[in-house]
């Protein structure tokens, strides 16, 4: 029986991939202009497609793998990540990111490794540098006393796990960061810091001797038969006996997991060049990492590259079921940003923001991911719950043994997933959504 899978729409990206657009200019896009037959094409090019396609070859070197990108590589939601590889149990959820339990936490800490143990060898590989990937840790920023009584409560929870992490008073927070907005942090030692697009891009150049990439090539409807998928490409298309969806969130747009996927965009801005001036005012260290220790506030960086130092603000949830935001809500962003902005750091009164965008996320009611074999030869990776980086790679990793029935840590561990549970009416689900993140955003009041 033939099946066929049409794609209702295709990705759109609000705004400059500010991470991209600091590195040099990428070679030429190698588009798909042929008709072509691999054993396993992959579509999308983000942290689970490309994550797949390293570990197809790894497992079979021998077999021909078409990875298909529908734009150019670090320009959509991989290269609009702030760059956290977090492995920590970080349910954005919660109140202060405890998972569902000692035994459940233990199980994805070790999962979550496993991924940056693939991403760090991949970057080891590419001739990454220290700046684009950094096992430096991260801080759980708290400006509030409840966000401090997060931070308590996470390091407790941290604690119970044997996991290291340390308390830092507002001391120890303003001489790193020079600024005295913060009352706590909490460090924790295992997160690696990436520039998210250098990491891509590297990752993209270290696939595999049979592994092809093609951007601007989307793939507009995929076709099932009984022992191979045809995915058409515009005038090109790729014959595969198997196929891997790595497309997150749009894996709805061909009508899998249809009213199961919630589509939730962030938002964030990077200022222009500190300037001597500016860094003098502003002191501290040259880089820092802070997420919010309510998991709605405002997640920050100081970053230093060839491009100078700069600052990036991350904050604001909406949810999107049509995968598209508008310049009313990029600019009701960026206000909320310049706000937190000058709050943190009034000593940077002119410093002006240079690029802000938008990046999106999917999630799920009950915070599993889509993954697994959806038809017959067809295998999901999608779904990270607004943890892209190390879960995305997680089950690239997955799906791609899973596809060549392989054994591994990372298709045992996501196996064991539930599958995404049906959400409410589309209009309620949209409706509750922002207006619960609404709500959550006004109650962490300093933390956004």
């Amino acid at each position: 029986m033939t099946r066929l899978f049409r794609a209702r729409r295709l990705p759109e990206q609000p705004g400059p991939a500010a991470w991209n657009a600091l590195l040099p200019p990428a070679p030429a896009a190698g588009r798909l202009d042929q008709d072509i037959t691999v054993d396993i094409a992959v579509i999308g090019a983000g942290f689970a497609g490309l994550s797949a396609a390293r570990r197809l070859a790894q497992i079979d070197p021998a077999a021909r793998v078409a990875v298909l990108e529908a734009g150019r590589v670090a320009e959509g939601p991989a290269g609009r990540n702030s760059g956290f590889m977090i492995d920590l149990p970080h349910d954005l959820s919660s109140s202060d990111y405890a998972g569902q339990g000692a035994d459940d936490d233990a199980a994805q800490i070790a999962l979550n490794r496993h991924a940056i143990a693939f991403a760090a060898q991949a970057a080891q590989e590419s001739g990454l540098t220290p700046d684009e990937f950094d096992p430096c840790g991260k801080i759980n920023a708290a400006a509030t006393e409840a966000g401090h009584h997060h931070n308590l409560a996470y390091a407790r929870h941290l604690q119970r796990l044997d996991e290291t992490c340390t308390l830092l008073d507002d001391d120890r927070m303003r001489d790193l960061t020079g600024t005295d907005y913060y009352r706590s942090g909490l460090f924790t030692p295992g997160t690696v810091m990436l520039q998210p697009a250098a990491y891509i891009r590297g990752l993209s150049q270290v696939l595999g001797a049979n592994v092809t990439l093609y951007e601007q090539s989307p793939v507009d409807a995929l076709t099932g038969g009984s022992d191979h998928w045809i995915l058409q490409c515009g005038p090109a298309k790729v014959t595969a006996a198997k196929v891997i969806l790595a497309t997150n969130g749009h894996a709805e747009s061909f009508g899998f997991f249809a009213g199961r996927l919630i589509h939730v965009f962030t938002y964030a801005s990077m200022t222009e060049p500190l300037d001597g001036n500016a860094m003098e005012a502003l002191g501290g260290a040259g880089k820092w990492a802070l997420t919010p220790a309510d998991p709605m506030g405002s997640t920050l960086r100081r970053i230093s590259t060839a491009q100078g130092d700069r600052i990036l603000i991350r904050s604001r949830f909406t949810c999107n079921p049509s995968m598209r935001v508008g310049r009313g809500l990029m600019a009701s962003a960026g206000r909320s940003h310049d706000r937190g902005f000058r709050a943190r750091f009034p000593m940077l009164d002119g410093v002006a923001m240079q690029y802000r965008w938008a990046g999106q996320l999917c999630m799920s009611w009950n915070g599993v991911p889509a993954f697994g074999e959806i038809e017959d030869g067809l295998y999901a990776a999608c779904c990270q719950n607004g943890l892209g980086v190390a879960k995305g790679t997680l089950s690239g990793i997955a799906a791609a043994e899973l596809a060549l029935g392989a054994d591994g840590m990372a298709v045992e561990g996501m196996s064991n997933c539930a599958a995404p549970r049906r959400l409410p009416p589309a209009v309620l689900t949209w409706a509750g959504a922002n207006l619960l993140m609404r709500w959550k955003e006004w109650r962490s009041g300093r933390e956004c």
